[in-house]
C-alpha cells in the first residue's frame, strides 16, 4: 500500500500494479483536484471511491489489490470516477485446479509472556466474562424469559458481584421445522455449542415450553454438560450422567405466569451461586479464541481496519492463541488465496468443500453472487463481491490455515481456522460464539451498532470521520493509518493490547458499556414445515 504525501488531493494505492486508487479526503475531492503525481480529476469523486490512474480502454481490467476487479464497460479516461456503473463484474473462480498449500511461510518466532485474567472452565477452556446464559429450546418462550431475566437483574444480580450479566440465549428455531431433515444438524449444534461457550463457565440452564419439536435432551443429549462438584466448587468434574437443568412452562406444577417466573429464578438463583464463587487467574495469550468480522464495510476497510486486524492476527497465532476468520459469500472470491495458504491438502480440500456446498445454497435459492455487496457498501467506494473479498480476506493476516469447521460446530484446535458462515453479520456471530470464541472483534466502515451480549465485541473504525462521530461506539480508529498518524502494525499492536485489557476484565468495550447486542440468529437451511 503506497500513500502520497499528506496535501490538498490524495489517494491511496494498494499495490504498483493497480491501475485506480481510492480518495482519502474527508467528503471527497472535486472535478479540477490535482494530485501530487500530476493527475488532474476529472469527475467529482466521493472519499472512499475509485479513480483510474491510466486511461483504461473499454473491455480492459480495472485493477486493485493487484487483481482485475472488473472490466470497463466503455474507455475510461485517467483521472475519472471509477465507479460499480462502470464495471463489469469477473466471473468467480472454479473451485477445481487451485493452488493447495503451495505458500510455505517462514516460522515466525513465537510470542511469549503475554497474559490475561480469565476464567478456567471445567473442560479445559477459558472464558473471558462470567456469565449466566439461560437456553431456550423454542421461541415460544422468549417473551417469558425476557421477563424473568429482567427480574434476575434487579432482584438477583445484586447479589452476586462476580457474576457479569445474565442472558437468554433466544432465537427463532425450535418449532415449525422440519427437525429431522439432513440439514436440521446446523442449527441444533449451533444452539447447544452456544449454550456451551466458554464465557457461560459450565452452568447449563434451559427454559423449555414442553410441546417443540426442539426437546431439551435432543438439544443436550446425556455427556454433553460439565458439572461443578458443589462441595468444592475447584473440583471440577464430567459426568455423562449430569441432570440437565429444565424449566417448562407446560408443567402442571406452573399454575399461572408468575409460577413459571418464580421457577425460572430459583434455578437461576442455585447457577449464580455458583458462578459468583468462580475467580479470575492468570492465564497465557494463547487461551484466546477471537472472531473476526466485518460489517457496513467500505473501500477503506480492506486498506486500514481488516490489515490491521489481519497483523494481530498474525500476533494472536504466533502467541498460541485461536482465531477464526468467516464471512463465505465474501471470500469466495478469493478462494485461490485461501487454499494455498492451507496447511495440507485436506485442509484446503475442506475449504473447498465448504464453497461448494455454500454454492449450492445459493445456487437452490437463486441467488446471484453480487446481491452480497449492500448499497452502503457501495455508497463507501466498493463496486463489487470481489472488490469487496480482497478487502475482506486480509483479515486473516498472513498465517497458515490449520483447520475449517462447518456451520455449527465447536473449534477443537489453535490457530488460525475458517469458520465457514454466511456473511450476514448477525448469522456470523451467532455461529462464531458455537464456535467458542471468548472475544469478538468487527471491523466497520459505513457504522453498525452491532454487538453481542455473550461475549465483549471490540469495534474498530476503518476511517477518522466514522471514529470522530461515533465517538462512544468505535473502540479502535484505523482510520489513522489513512490519515498518515499511524501504521498498520502501530493499530495492530494496539488492538492486540486492547484484547487483553478486555479480556481481563480490566476494560469495557462500548457496546458493553452501553448493553448494545443483537438477537441470535441460528442458521436454519433445513426447510419448515
Amino acid at each position: 500500500m503506497t500513500a502520497l504525501p499528506s496535501s490538498q488531493a490524495r489517494y491511496i494505492l494498494m499495490h504498483e500494479a493497480d491501475n485506480v486508487a481510492i480518495v482519502v479526503n474527508d467528503g471527497g475531492l472535486p472535478a479540477g483536484a490535482v494530485f501530487a503525481s500530476g493527475l488532474t480529476l476529472r469527475d467529482k469523486v466521493p472519499q472512499g471511491h475509485k479513480v483510474a490512474l491510466v486511461d483504461l480502454p473499454q473491455g480492459g481490467i480495472v485493477r486493485r489489490y493487484n487483481v482485475p476487479i472488473g472490466y470497463a464497460v466503455k474507455d475510461i479516461a485517467a483521472g475519472s470516477w471509477v465507479h460499480e456503473r462502470l464495471l463489469d463484474m469477473p466471473d468467480a473462480r472454479g473451485l477445481d485446479n487451485l493452488p493447495i498449500a503451495t505458500v510455505k511461510p517462514a516460522a515466525l518466532a513465537p510470542l511469549e509472556g503475554y497474559t490475561f485474567e480469565g476464567y478456567r472452565n471445567a473442560d479445559g477452556s477459558v472464558g473471558s466474562r462470567n456469565i449466566l446464559a439461560i437456553t431456550t429450546t423454542v421461541q415460544c418462550v422468549a417473551g417469558v424469559v425476557a421477563f424473568a431475566v429482567k427480574r434476575i437483574k434487579d432482584e438477583l444480580l445484586p447479589r452476586f458481584p462476580n457474576v457479569d450479566d445474565v442472558v437468554g440465549l433466544e432465537h427463532s428455531y425450535g418449532c415449525g421445522v422440519a427437525i429431522d431433515a439432513p440439514d436440521a444438524i446446523i442449527p441444533i449444534r449451533t444452539l447447544r455449542n452456544i449454550t456451551l461457550n466458554p464465557n457461560f463457565g459450565g452452568e447449563v440452564m434451559v427454559v423449555s415450553l414442553g410441546c417443540e419439536k426442539l426437546q431439551p435432551e435432543r438439544l443436550l443429549p446425556p455427556g454433553t454438560i460439565q458439572i461443578v462438584d458443589e462441595r468444592n466448587v475447584a473440583d471440577v468434574g464430567v459426568s455423562a450422567e449430569a441432570p440437565l437443568d429444565v424449566v417448562c412452562l407446560q408443567s402442571e406444577h406452573h399454575v399461572g405466569f408468575m409460577a413459571m417466573i418464580d421457577s425460572i429464578m430459583g434455578a437461576a438463583e442455585l447457577h449464580l451461586e455458583r458462578l459468583d464463587a468462580r475467580r479470575r487467574e492468570t492465564v497465557p495469550a494463547s487461551e484466546l479464541v477471537v472472531g473476526v468480522q466485518c460489517g457496513g464495510s467500505d473501500a477503506f476497510s480492506g486498506v486500514t481496519a481488516n490489515p490491521a486486524v489481519g497483523f494481530c492476527t498474525d500476533l494472536l497465532v504466533r502467541a498460541g492463541a485461536t482465531v477464526m476468520f468467516s464471512e463465505t459469500t465474501e471470500v469466495r472470491d478469493g478462494i485461490d488465496q485461501l487454499t494455498a495458504r492451507a496447511t495440507t491438502p485436506e485442509v484446503a480440500q475442506a475449504m473447498i468443500r465448504e464453497m461448494a456446498w455454500y454454492d449450492a445454497y445459493l445456487e437452490k435459492g437463486r441467488v446471484d453472487r453480487s446481491a452480497n455487496t449492500t448499497p452502503g457498501n457501495k455508497k463507501g467506494g466498493l463496486s463489487n463481491i470481489v472488490e469487496k473479498a480482497m478487502g475482506s480476506i486480509v483479515k486473516s493476516g498472513s498465517a497458515p490455515i490449520s483447520g475449517v469447521l462447518s456451520p455449527g460446530e465447536k473449534v477443537k484446535q489453535k490457530g488460525l481456522i475458517y469458520a465457514a458462515t454466511p456473511a450476514s453479520d448477525f448469522i456470523c456471530g451467532t455461529l462464531q460464539l458455537a464456535a467458542g470464541i471468548n472475544l469478538h472483534v468487527f471491523t466497520t466502515g459505513r457504522g453498525t451498532p452491532y454487538g453481542l451480549a455473550e461475549v465483549p465485541v471490540i469495534k474498530v473504525a476503518t476511517r477518522t470521520d466514522l471514529a470522530r462521530r461515533w465517538h462512544d461506539l468505535m473502540d479502535i480508529n484505523a482510520g489513522r493509518i489513512a490519515d498518515g498518524d499511524a501504521t498498520i502494525e502501530d493499530v495492530g499492536r494496539e488492538l492486540f493490547q486492547f484484547m487483553l485489557d478486555v479480556a481481563s476484565g480490566r476494560k469495557k468495550t462500548w457496546a458493553e458499556h452501553w448493553k448494545l447486542h443483537n438477537a441470535l440468529v441460528l442458521f436454519n437451511p433445513a426447510p419448515v414445515t
